[in-house]
């Protein structure tokens, strides 16, 4: 099918052709029409591994699907803040679904983490939205170079579980377009993802499916995304409505509402040419399939394999490493203690859930390097006093206790929340058993969302594996030996406790409202701005090894609409062994009217250094890096404003800071200035500028001569002494400054707000 002719295809076919070929055939295949040799595509789970189902099947991983390799999760991935691992995935991905004749891989989840509780973080990136927005992007690059298209999801503000089918999430257009929106943003514009899927809840009262402003207002004429937009999997509930709204395709099969579509038509409710367009961009989808299949071989499921090890390894966060105990003495005496050790947790629940090819426990991997000890300590989420006397025993008799604690299934999953942010309470009992004998604690964590550890002051040494894959075990041993460096950052705020996050008084919601009270202040902007002890910081982690930061230069002090700021940084490795760095650069507000977080993350780089080696990175920010969204002009709005570049070990440590100012950035539209304008918004422009300068002695003596200076003070004052209040008038109208100015005329008054207009309009 030739991409000319899908137009011409479109008009031969019947309405009800039409209104069928909206919805899928089945739960992963899109129908075919014989009749006009229109083939069906094969769309498939997941974001890290393929799960194609051959018999029974379903969209919440509970058949079985066929073998395929378990990457790390995306609550992984996330932390090794590698551009190219990810792009690397995303290829070896597409290549497996070459070679299981997958035209679509339903992925990535780029949604923000809100809150901790979300049952489905391990299946996201990032509570910031560029880290989020530049992986989402480097997985989708991947996948579409070999020939298989991925389907960005979930499209938009599904941050939680809970009544994920019908509830509102209650959102200001500020806080989508910073927050929620502009990963999706940044992949749309920079990778053109094939497909994107809409979410199950609805935006402000309107379900995403039936939402025009969101799937084609913004998705489609503002960000010019050509692509095919698809349905959570259940998500539409007025089939009409859907198309109405820019939502293509429906799935899985819903054939009994196919009728419904063609009904619309023929009523007049849904324009014809809204159906051809819908039905164009699933033919688009299908050609670019068929164009991009090739015969493949047997997937590589052993390369596969390797590439999880390797990216669980550069994905690991070291949260504390004190006395240096890792890596460990494989001469030293050491026990393996917790049952994940041996059965590792190494993917979330759900319909991104894989049937690993070849799963190692760290139990098995360790056989190699070092003689081990060993007691389960639990069984899923249970213990007994046997248990954990066992554990205690083998923990005393050893220099070493490393103990393998995390999330089960249950707690974290597809479809439902969690409660709270510890860990099972018999995970928790095994760590105060081991604590209790033995000083030389290592904790291993296998979970997909942050924990508290109340137990932290008594372990040495915390090693975040997050869900690594099906080579979770060989990657943690490796990490714990040495053979590996950690290198992984936190992609996400670990608090102390989960009363600490902004949305806690807010997250379920009432009924089947949610709302962002939080709005902007979310993950490490919240807990920087409030000046929030955390336990672990957004892009916090440890090294084998030790960098130095020098040599911050910006290219320009003075930064102006349409400029391109160039930074540039030394880095070192200052240690004894080869490692790899995490390079952070946040943009922190020092001076600005607009209400904003503290710091936001604005460029990000991974490098390699050997001992004693010294990289430069360089950065480039643009002008929406100072922006923000202004509601009222509705776009994206440079402020006049102080800023620090900041280089920092994390959004908390700044290691290396510039200072630089911005110039306002002049709008196209604007609100016109009358008596009730603030003095602040006036004195921005020349024209207010020159007459606060042309009438400062009478209005100095206006101010006297009324006493209210005087009444602030609480003394007579003179001119010297009111000038400091002057700049404290900017919150004061200009209407305010009339009053202290009554000898001038309206003819004055009336010719600065023409003035001040037209310095405006000419901008």
């Amino acid at each position: 099918m030739k991409k000319e002719k899908i137009r011409d295809i479109v008009s031969k076919m019947t309405l009800e052709e039409k209104a069928g070929l909206c919805s899928g055939a089945s739960d992963w295949l899109t129908k075919e029409v014989g009749r006009l040799n229109i083939p069906s595509i094969w769309l498939t789970d997941g974001p890290h591994g393929l799960r194609k189902q051959e018999g029974l099947t379903d969209n919440l991983g509970i058949y079985e699907s066929k073998p395929a390799v378990s990457f790390p999760s995306e609550c992984a991935t996330a932390a090794s803040f590698d551009r190219v691992l990810l792009k690397k995935i995303g290829e070896t991905l597409g290549e497996e679904g070459q070679a299981e004749n997958i035209q679509v891989l339903l992925g990535p989840g780029i949604n923000i983490k809100r809150s901790p509780l979300c049952g489905r973080s391990f299946e996201y990136f990032s509570e910031d939205p560029l880290l989020a927005g530049e992986l989402g992007a480097a997985y989708v690059e991947g996948v579409q170079s070999q020939g298989i298209g991925a389907c960005v999801k979930h499209f938009l503000a599904n941050n939680q579980e809970t009544r994920r089918m019908t509830s509102s999430s209650e959102v200001d257009e500020r806080t989508l377009r910073e927050i929620y929106m502009p990963a999706f943003e940044r992949v749309v514009k920079k990778v053109k993802p094939w497909a994107v899927m809409c979410s199950y809840n609805k935006i402000n009262g309107t379900y995403a499916s039936e939402n025009r402003q969101y799937m084609t207002d913004i998705l489609r004429k503002e960000w010019e995304f050509d692509g095919c937009v698809i349905s959570d999997w259940g998500a539409v509930h007025n089939r009409a409505g859907a198309v109405a709204a820019g939502v293509d395709l429906t799935m899985p099969a819903a054939v009994e509402t196919d009728e419904k579509i063609a009904e619309a038509v023929r009523e007049g409710k849904l324009p014809e040419f809204l159906l051809d367009e819908a039905c164009i961009n699933i033919l688009e989808l299908v050609r670019k399939g068929e164009e991009g299949h090739r015969v493949g071989q047997n997937p590589d499921l052993e390369k596969g394999h390797e590439l999880s090890r390797y990216a669980a390894e550069e994905s690991a966060v070291l949260l504390k490493n004190e006395e240096g105990i890792l890596p460990l003495n494989p001469a030293k005496k050491i026990a393996f203690i917790g049952q994940f050790a041996e059965q590792p947790r190494y993917q979330g629940g759900g319909s991104s859930k894989v049937n690993a090819a070849r799963v190692m426990g760290a139990l098995e991997a360790v056989q190699e390097v070092a003689r081990i000890s060993y007691s389960a300590g639990y069984t899923d989420s249970k213990t007994d006093k046997e248990m954990l006397v066992q554990a205690a025993e083998i923990a005393r008799d050893s220099d070493v206790a490393v103990v393998f604690v995390g999330l089960t299934p249950d707690m974290e999953s597809e479809g439902c929340d969690r409660q709270h942010m510890r860990l099972p309470e018999a995970h928790e009992a095994v760590i105060a058993a081991v604590a209790e004998v033995q000083p030389n604690m290592v904790i291993v964590l296998h979970n997909g969302s942050p924990v508290e550890m109340p137990w932290i002051d008594k372990a040495k040494g915390v090693l975040e594996m997050y869900l690594g894959g099906e080579a979770i075990g060989e990657a943690t041993v490796n990490l714990l030996f040495g053979k590996s460096n950690p290198s992984g950052r936190l992609p996400e705020t670990f608090p102390l406790r989960l009363e600490d996050n902004p949305s806690y008084l807010f997250y379920f919601g009432t009924g089947n409202k949610v709302e962002y009270r939080e709005g902007i202040y979310v993950g490490y902007r919240y807990y920087e701005s409030k000046k929030q002890n955390v336990l672990f910081p957004f892009g916090y982690g440890l090294s084998y090894t030790k960098y130095s930061y020098s040599n911050l230069k910006v290219d320009k002090t003075k930064f102006c609409s349409g400029d391109i700021l160039n930074v540039s940084v030394d880095v070192t490795n200052t240690g004894e062994c080869i490692g790899k760095e995490v390079i952070q650069l946040y943009v922190a507000v020092r001076e600005c009217e607009v209400l904003r977080p503290i710091k936001e993350l604005r460029g990000f780089d991974k490098i390699e250094l050997a001992p004693g080696e010294t990289k430069t990175v360089l950065f480039q920010l643009e002008q929406r890096d100072f922006s923000y969204w202004n509601e009222e002009a509705h776009c994206f709005h440079m402020p006049a404003g102080s800023y620090e570049i900041q280089i920092g070990r994390s959004a908390h440590e700044v290691i290396l800071s510039a200072r630089i100012k911005t110039e306002e950035q002049r709008l196209d539209t604007w609100e016109e200035f009358t008596m009730e304008s603030l003095l602040g918004e006036i004195m921005k422009h020349s024209a207010g500028s020159t007459f606060m300068e042309t009438y400062t002695d009478e209005l100095c003596e206006g101010i006297i001569n009324s006493g209210m200076a005087e009444n602030i003070i609480g003394k007579s004052v003179t001119k010297d002494e009111i000038l400091p209040l002057l700049k404290g008038m900017q919150g004061q109208t200009l209407m305010t400054l009339k009053m202290f100015l009554p000898g001038l005329g309206e003819e004055v008054w009336n010719g600065l707000l023409e003035d001040l207009n037209s310095d405006w309009k000419e901008h």
